[in-house]
């Protein structure tokens, strides 16, 4: 077994990691990445970045329409540092290279987003997540960042109650690892992979959010997961916001714009909650199409325009759906997009564990609250990277290292468990748990909640997690066993699945993303705080905490 030594670890290389570790660069830092930082989830991010550019907006006007947003579930302390922060981090990516589209006079151009009231997202036509971590890879590279790449990170170590390391298992040549750090970052993204209808990568799967719970860190507000209102029907890939920010206009199979019914002031950018509960209903109401969707429809823009904006969504259409949107409408469905849970942590980053930070999706500092805006997710991620890098270096500087002995214990254990994997003869294979999981999901846990259907999901969960202890490995192989990897990272979605059932089980109302049934209206009386779940020996346990309310008082939702 080796043991690797560097000031700062970062873990993920998307564009919360890459952010922190140029924060964080002159100090001898490095990012593990379960992939080529290229291919990270940031990559596939379309519509663009909010940020008051424009001379009648103002960070304030940001702040409140995320706040309005989040359904005042967001901590507002870290919204308003948030929005303050957006200007100058989109022109600081712009001087490093990222291409903006522009308007006729030079500037960079913005389109509305749901939620907002004024066009602040800035984009780089409909690939503006490529265009960032691309840029910031550049710097990455400009800065010699050390890199371990496809390597999956399987234990915080954490040893006299501050964290001091990481375990990482190298896919390449399947050796277990270690490495000693005083401060680590995890940037780890989302958990969309655990339901079956997601816009996420397959790397996505929460692992990172896993490893943190069962070294100590809460988990807060999992029970608010985001469905996106427009992903290609049946491939669920994402077509971005950005297309009805342009002008498109949802349809039902009657040619009723149907948004006018459920949102009659901003009709189709609607936050996403709303417009992605208005396509199910009509789905649900026989409405929709035949196999189960409505119609996006960018007809009425024209060639010039969507060629010039939306390149990459007429490309997927036409792609995977044999649809030129030029032509006629994009079939489309609501399906899982976003995390607004993650790791709890305060407005710097830091979590329960001192030396531990987070950033981006796996994270809950909570800007989002039960409901994030387009557009604030890329903003999330430059703005609290940035955020991570730098307090992560401090304590780096004011910290020494650790006597690595809880590192090679915990080297020691994760060589045995991963052992004791690939030992089995016989067994049930992950897939079928796997599978089992994701349809659960989306059937019980998805846009429309009840207890009932919340408490057999729990159930099949823990059902689940039991048949798990007799998973097996038929590849024994160590290069590249993406088998074992698929089913290390099993255990870590069953968690995670199991926080979300919990959490939403016990938040008796509707709030932004979580919508119960059986308890329809907001109530600030009683529910006006965050969701936590902390790991025990015990099993998960329940905690809560208040909601930083500074600027806003929380008013009845109207849109």
């Amino acid at each position: 077994m080796t043991m690797f030594r560097h000031d700062i670890i970062i873990v993920g290389a998307g564009l919360a990691g890459l952010r922190a570790a140029l924060a964080a660069s002159g100090n001898d830092v490095a990012v593990i990445s379960r992939v080529h930082p290229l291919r990270s989830h940031s990559v596939a991010a379309q519509g663009g970045i909010n940020a008051a550019l424009g001379k009648t907006d103002r960070w304030e006007d940001h702040a409140f329409d995320t706040i309005k947003g989040s359904d005042y579930l967001a901590d507002q302390d870290a919204v308003a540092f948030l929005c303050q922060d957006a200007p100058g981090c989109i022109i600081e990516m712009e001087r490093w290279g990222t291409l903006f589209s522009r308007t006729d006079d030079g500037m960079i151009a913005q389109r509305p987003f749901g939620g907002a009231g004024f066009p602040r997202t800035a984009y780089a036509e409909d690939r503006t997540g490529h265009a960032l971590l691309h840029t910031l890879y550049e710097q990455a590279l400009r800065n010699d960042i050390k890199f371990y790449e496809e390597w999956l990170v399987t234990r915080l170590v954490v040893n006299n109650g501050k964290c001091s390391g990481v375990v990482g298992y190298n896919i390449a040549d399947g050796q277990i690892e270690g490495f000693h750090a005083k401060s680590v970052i995890f940037a780890t993204g989302g958990y969309g992979r655990i339901y079956k209808r997601s816009t996420n990568s397959i790397i996505n799967t929460g692992f990172g959010c896993a490893v943190a719970y069962r070294s100590g860190a809460a988990l807060e507000d999992m029970e608010f997961v985001q469905f996106h209102p427009t992903t290609l029907y049946d491939t669920n890939i994402l077509i971005t916001e950005g297309a009805r920010g342009e002008g498109g206009i949802l349809k039902n199979k009657n040619g009723e714009r149907f948004m006018e019914r459920y949102s009659p002031h901003l009709l189709d950018l609607a936050p996403r909650d709303i417009v992605a509960r208005a396509i199910q209903t009509e789905i649900n109401e026989g409405r929709g199409f035949e196999g189960g969707y409505v119609q996006l429809d960018l007809t009425h823009l024209g060639a010039k325009k969507i060629n010039e904006r939306l390149p990459g969504i007429r490309q997927i259409a036409m792609d995977f759906a044999d649809v030129d949107p030029i032509e006629e409408p994009i079939p489309v469905q609501p399906g899982q997009h976003y995390s607004m849970g993650g790791i709890a942590s305060n407005k710097n980053c830091e979590t329960t564990i001192p030396g531990f930070f987070v950033c981006g999706e796996c994270s809950c500092i909570s800007v989002h609250g039960a409901n994030r805006l387009g557009g604030n997710s890329l903003l999330e991620t430059i703005v609290f990277g940035k955020l991570a890098g730098e307090n992560a270096l401090k304590h780096a500087n004011s910290s020494n290292f650790d006597k690595p002995d809880a590192l090679e214990r915990s080297m020691r254990e994760e060589t045995r468990r991963v052992s004791s994997l690939l030992n089995k003869k016989d067994g049930e294979m992950f897939f079928k748990i796997r599978d089992e999981l994701k349809t659960i999901m989306d059937e019980n846990v998805g846009i429309f909640r009840n207890e009932e259907k919340l408490t057999a999901a729990l159930e099949n969960i823990r059902y689940l997690q039991l048949r798990y202890k007799n998973v097996y490995v038929r590849n024994k192989g160590a290069v590249f066993n993406q088998e074992l990897v698929n089913t290390i990272e099993l255990d870590g979605m069953l968690d995670i699945a199991e926080a979300i059932c919990i959490s939403a089980l016990v938040r008796k109302e509707s709030r932004g993303s979580h919508y119960r049934l059986d308890f329809r209206e907001r109530d600030d009386k009683n529910w006006l705080k965050h969701t936590l779940v902390i790991c025990t020996p015990e099993g998960p346990k329940i905690n809560h905490k208040p909601v930083n309310i500074k600027m806003f008082e929380p008013k009845p939702r109207e849109y």
